[in-house]
């Protein structure tokens, strides 16, 4: 059964396009330099979710056919993901932003001990739109 799931070609590529999404971002953070622990967080350009589904919805695509019910059932989950990665995760993200900047603002006026909340949680439409053509380009690559 093991042997199996690490023979699927299909969820190596998706896998592997979803580290190379993180691995891309080491170098596209908003500080202009290059930052190794950005390979650990999500959020951030290219979406590694996106390019994950796409990838796979693109193999299964070429592999069952665009028209198969398989490739409606990829499809419809990495639209709700992609949605919900640009959607939900980016609300999160804003309200995050706002609970640091109060914590920020109280701390001035007392010493308390805060911890800050976690910022970069969802994704812009484009980085969303970029993780998807990177995955789907990806699976079209090693195919």
């Amino acid at each position: 059964m093991f042997v199996e799931v690490f023979n699927n070609k299909v969820l190596g590529i998706s896998i592997f396009a979803c580290f190379l999404a993180q691995f891309i971002k080491i170098f596209t953070g908003k500080e202009k330099r290059i930052d190794l622990a950005r390979i650990f967080t999500s959020g951030g350009m290219p979406s590694s979710h996106s390019s994950f589904v796409t990838s796979l919805g693109t193999l299964v695509g070429i592999e069952r056919g665009f028209a198969s019910t398989d490739f409606a059932i990829v499809c419809v989950f990495a639209l709700i993901i992609m949605y919900d990665a640009t959607g939900v995760r980016r609300s999160v993200g804003k309200q995050a932003a706002i609970l640091n900047q109060i914590v920020d603002d109280i701390h001035h006026k007392k010493q308390i001990e805060n911890k800050k909340l976690k910022e970069l949680v969802g994704h812009t439409p484009i980085e969303v739109l970029f993780g998807a053509i990177l995955g789907i380009a990806t699976a079209l690559i090693l195919v």
